[in-house]
């Protein structure tokens, strides 16, 4: 999991060999250890570092390092047992935006990327000091720090001057940065994976005498399910259990275990961890429950300390079905099969029951890993393993949290491009509802935050564990349809209907047959049969006639699926397991792909083996089949995508938008609702287009105001303001169709009247031209970071609720999910008969909108209803904004929690 610490608190991070350093800025005390670690250097790496081998240089260098803070430098240290191994510095310099930088690696631990991660938490650091740029010289032999920066993943400009060379390192981090610390990431985690997933030897603490404990368990399990490592376990009181050696200790074992698995009691667990982590164990699993804040900061702190991984606690354990580890370091009943699918879940009874399903299925198991309070190790390592195990081909997950949400999608989204990844959706009522501050706030569940999160980055959701097994099942064996169109078969007309009308409540669409399929059919199929969709082929039908009907749909061009409902009958040539073998006789991969349903079925689904080795998935009923048929056709509408790219915006001043958010903090330390005019300031940072609108605090305001501000139908509109002022309709704060100077000033005088004590001010604004009123919104989660909402708006959006979400940053392809996606879409477009109204200004709001809220974690909420969408223009007409204090934070950063 990662830790959401702003820069400049300390941090540990991986390498690539998967050792863990601790980042953090450096102190005065770090000084003899910063040059002990200079002058220890060689005279050659000494001359390349300070263009010299005197050793006043290291001095000097250190001096700067470990000095008293001054504004516009900084020093961060990577540290190791203990040691300081690293060194990396920026100085402001004259030139604006720009620092020089300096960086130095201890002797003996070059090329284990040391050097790039201080620089990328530099870099961060960096950028929230609004630095914009990185300069460095060096000399041009020095190879290595040309390549530390080539490889950055930053654009980076060379100017050489004789022996020296000037690099010029620029800070925006693009897609091409972040998708280079995703891959040093990537290696560095798999890397810190092995000792757990694949140790050289395991021991066992904490193993019982009385039959049935935790730690026998364990142990019986990794004897009996092949175990070819070295297997130890420890217990002060006995020599042996079940023919495995026991210690006293973990310092009387005579080899240090890669893997130690603990299932003590709760308050020896972070001192068995730190006695784990002296002896130098490599990874842990705690399956022990029930600890405190200090027991956990403990067991916590030792891992981190020693670089050891944690899986756990409260857990059931971890398996590895890999020929030559064979690891089924868990307490569940029975052995997991060797397979293909990753499983990573929180709960141990939801791991127990995915376990015995996919086993069940057939399809068995790559790597298990019950992460329970996921202390450490996190369903976005667990990606990352079975992305480059090269076993794995369906990840399935079941998180009931989320440590780092914006980084867990964007490994989602590149694992999910090679296998499924598939989850079940947790969670999706809530017991209790925060309240509401605006409807952005009211829309925005956690519920639709997270399935924003499974849509984004292409993870199918499921709602219950039998649904992600039938989904697994055809995902596992069939081909992905290239469309939503299917053909239903059955030998009963009324189960024809069933599958019928699932389908269509799956989202899948019953195929016409032409005029050439139907003849085709109808040469093959059994007198009285009807080649309409569904086909009935009436009980009569035989096995090799099933066979040649199902051949044909999957052949035509016109159909994407096929999906064969049968029902047991007396009256057919064939017994119902003979139709069932049409369905096998040919190739168990077809080019498009077939499902069965057997009504009557004793099982929800099963893999039925084809002649070839293939199998085909068999359903109970036609509801799972359709959903599960539904789930595949989502998935591959995603891959035929490209991924989405950010668009370019004109016209923003980020500096500005921070500066009005620092000073109204500044002035409201614990946060609150924007004033019209700083909203109005605020959306003019963004270039987001506003009704024009004047601020009233006396009636003749108003009515100089209205005259001023009047439309061409001479109308205007007052709204009545005070802080705190959410729903101005359900307070009937605000008057519209105003004509004349007495009616403005009725207006106002009924608002004084009624808000006396409360009224602020009024806003004056001519009567907007008629348009669809929409809404949208940002809400910035405290774990999701920011969502962008878009729906219906105006009086109805909370009453109709029809509203999408993405989590921001928004891509182009994103923006067009967000307008497609609500009901009323089709009245964007056109439907309707007025013209579609202006869809590139309606992206431009939303991609701005999204600009906002990642450059300013403040923005607890923003409420933008309603929008008025014409086929003129797009135009803003009520805003609420609510700031929080809250300092930002890099969800990219390398860092474990």
């Amino acid at each position: 999991m990662t830790d959401h610490e702003p820069t400049g608190h300390p941090v540990h991070a991986l390498l690539t060999d998967g050792t863990t350093v601790r980042i953090r800025p450096a102190l005065p005390e770090d000084h003899a250890q910063v040059l002990r670690m200079f002058e220890e250097m060689s005279a050659e790496n000494l001359r390349l570092r300070f263009f010299s081998i005197a050793r006043s240089s290291a001095r000097r260098a250190a001096d700067r390092c470990c000095g008293p803070a001054e504004p516009g430098h900084r020093t961060l240290v990577a540290e190791a047992a203990g040691q300081v191994i690293g060194v990396a510095e920026y100085e402001v310099t004259e030139a604006p935006g720009t620092a020089e930088i300096g960086l130095a690696v201890a002797d003996g631990h070059h090329h284990l990327g040391v050097g790039t991660l201080l620089l990328e938490h530099l870099v961060s650091a960096a950028r929230e000091a609004s630095v914009s740029a990185f300069t460095a010289d060096a000399l041009a032999e020095n190879h290595t720090m040309m390549k530390v920066f080539a490889d950055l993943g930053l654009r980076t400009e060379r100017h050489f001057e004789g022996p020296e060379v000037r690099c010029t390192v620029l800070l925006d981090q693009d897609e091409t940065y972040l998708s280079a610390v995703e891959e040093r990431g990537r290696t560095s985690d798999v890397a810190s994976l092995r000792p757990l997933l694949r140790p050289g030897s395991v021991a066992v603490i904490g193993v019982g005498r009385k039959p049935g404990s935790v730690g026998r368990a364990i142990v019986h399990n990794l004897r009996t399910g092949g175990l070819t490592r070295r297997l130890y376990a420890v217990n002060p009181n006995a020599s042996s259990f079940m023919g495995v050696r026991a210690y006293p200790s973990v310092n009387a074992l005579p080899l240090v275990p890669d893997l130690a698995v603990l299932a003590v009691p709760a308050a020896a667990v972070a001192n068995t961890a730190e006695e784990c982590g002296k002896a130098g164990v490599r990874a842990l699993v705690v399956v022990s429950a029930g600890l405190d804040r200090d027991q956990a900061d403990g067991l916590l702190t030792a891992c981190r300390t020693h670089g050891m991984r944690l899986v756990g606690p409260n857990c059931l354990g971890i398996a590895n079905t890999e020929t030559g580890y064979s690891l089924n370091a868990t307490f569940a009943a029975h052995q997991p099969q060797r397979g293909t699918a990753g499983v990573a879940v929180q709960s141990g009874g939801v791991g127990i029951a995915l376990l015995d399903g996919l086993s069940r299925l057939g399809i068995g198991v790559s790597t298990f890993a019950s992460l329970g309070d996921k202390y450490d190790v996190s369903g976005n390592d667990m990606l990352q393993w079975w992305e480059s195990d090269g076993r794995t081909e369906l990840a399935l997950l079941h998180l009931e949290s989320f440590g780092n949400p914006r980084a867990f999608s964007r490994t989602a989204r590149r694992v999910a491009r090679r296998i499924p990844v598939l989850t079940v959706d947790t969670g999706r009522t809530e017991a209790g509802r925060r309240a509401a501050a605006s409807h952005t706030a009211a829309a925005a569940t956690r519920t639709m935050t997270r399935r924003a999160l499974f849509a984004q980055a292409g993870i199918t959701a499921t709602s219950t564990i039998a649904e992600l097994l039938e989904t697994a099942a055809l995902l596992h064996s069939q081909p992905l349809p290239s469309g939503s169109r299917v053909a239903v078969v059955t030998n009963a007309g009324g189960a024809g209907v069933l599958a019928a009308d699932a389908c269509a409540e799956a989202g899948l669409v019953l195929a016409p047959l032409g005029g050439d399929i139907v003849s085709d059919l109808l040469a093959v199929l059994p007198q009285g049969a009807r080649p309409g969709n569904p086909v009935d082929a009436t009980a009569a039908v035989s096995e090799a006639q099933l066979g040649r009907c199902v051949d044909r749909l999957v052949g035509h061009p016109g159909i994407d699926a096929v999906l064969v409902v049968l029902v047991p009958t007396a009256l057919a040539e064939a017994t119902g397991d003979d139709l069932t073998r049409a369905l096998l006789r040919g190739p168990g991969q077809r080019a498009r792909p077939v499902v069965a349903v057997r009504l009557g079925q004793d099982v929800p689904v099963t893999l039925l083996p084809t002649e070839d080795g293939g199998s085909v998935p068999a359903y109970a009923d036609p509801q799972s089949a359709a959903r599960a048929l539904g789930h595949a056709v989502d998935r591959a509408r995603w891959l035929s995508r490209p991924p989405g790219s950010p668009q370019d915006l004109g016209g923003i001043e980020s500096d500005a938008a921070r500066a009005l958010v620092d000073t109204y903090l500044a002035e409201h330390p614990d946060g609150g609702w924007l004033a019209p005019r700083e909203c109005a300031a605020l959306l003019a940072c963004y270039d987001i287009p506003q009704l024009p609108w004047a601020w009233a605090e006396t009636e003749d305001d108003a009515v100089f105001a209205a005259e001023r501000l009047k439309g061409p139908d001479g109308l205007t509109v007052l709204k009545a303001h005070w802080p705190g002022l959410l729903h101005k309709s359900e307070q009937h704060a605000l008057h519209l169709d105003l004509r004349g100077d007495s009616q403005v000033r009725a207006a106002y005088r009924d608002f004084e009247t009624r808000f006396a004590g409360l009224l602020t001010g009024v806003v004056v604004q001519p009567l907007a031209e008629r348009g669809i009123e929409l809404f949208a919104g940002v809400v910035q989660d405290e774990v999701f970071g920011p969502l962008v909402l878009f729906g219906l708006g105006g009086t109805a959006a909370e009453v109709l609720a029809d509203q999408a979400a993405c989590l921001a940053p928004l891509t182009d392809l994103d923006v067009h999910d967000l307008i497609t996606a609500p009901r009323c879409a089709p009245l964007l477009f056109g439907q309707g008969g007025n013209g579609p109204v202006d869809l590139e200004g309606l992206e431009q709001l939303l991609l701005r909108m999204s600009r906002m809220a990642c450059d300013l974690p403040q923005l607890a909420e923003a409420d933008f209803n309603p929008v008025l969408a014409r086929p003129g223009g797009v135009t803003t007409l009520d805003v609420r904004v609510r700031l929080l204090p809250r300092k930002a934070s890099n969800p990219y950063l390398r860092r474990l929690r």
